[in-house]
């Protein structure tokens, strides 16, 4: 190969590269964009919600669910809340009627976790209104990735801020979705798969109790 035609590949190499990192780098800038939108609009929320919440608590958590839907994906994290008993191995383990009863219990705790999720977040909230929140702007990304975990800063009552992370996911349609949050490094989604599991341990592996009577527990974080 001559110089002009080792240069010219390494200059197309360089290129693709380079091309790469930018579309990888505006993929995870989606996300963050998503993230910081539906904050400021939540916090709207949460500020004017001051006057009426205790009122009409309703109408805040409708509000705040209406905002949130469409950043997390309830069934994704659902599913890996219940642990083994929604894995592909049970799944393909079970004959027709039970492969049909085990979606219809996703479909039920999807909806439980959507509720209890939405008026749990939405209680915490009120207490950080008039807080300072503040979104990292994310790092450079590789090509191809799917994930990102982005931070979020809360300042409040304490010199040091309250740390947030999202746990962001893109799906094959190319949005991102919501698939867990750690508040001060307290893994939500382990929290509430332990709490499932021993539920279900409690029940005698009766799902349809363990959905029927499920709680999100408040998480204590305050350090």
């Amino acid at each position: 190969m001559s110089i002009r035609n080792l240069k010219v590949v390494m200059i197309a190499v360089l290129w693709l590269a380079t091309a790469g990192s930018v579309q990888a780098f505006a993929q995870v800038e989606a996300a963050y964009d998503l993230v910081q939108k539906t904050t400021k609009e939540v916090m709207d929320v949460v500020v004017a919600a001051e006057a009426y919440a205790e009122t009409d608590p309703e109408r805040y958590y409708q509000q705040v669910q209406s905002l949130l839907d469409p950043l997390i994906d309830y069934r994704g994290f659902a599913r890996k809340v219940m642990g083994p008993y929604a894995s592909s191995d049970r799944y393909r383990s079970l004959d027709e009627a039970g492969r049909k009863k085990l979606i219809d219990q996703l479909d039920k705790f999807t909806e439980a976790m959507r509720s209890s999720l939405v008026r749990t977040y939405s209680k915490g909230l009120l207490a950080f209104g008039s807080s300072r929140i503040e979104l990292v702007p994310p790092e450079k990304a590789e090509p191809g990735r799917s994930r990102v975990a982005l931070q979020q800063l809360i300042y409040a009552d304490r010199r040091d801020p309250y740390v947030v992370i999202y746990q962001m996911g893109m799906e094959k349609s190319g949005d991102w979705k919501l698939n867990n949050v750690i508040i001060e490094s307290v893994n939500l989604g382990e929290i509430y798969r332990d709490q499932f599991l021993a539920s279900a341990r409690e029940q005698d592996g009766d799902l349809d109790a363990v959905i029927a009577n499920w709680t999100t527990v408040v998480v204590d974080v305050d350090k």
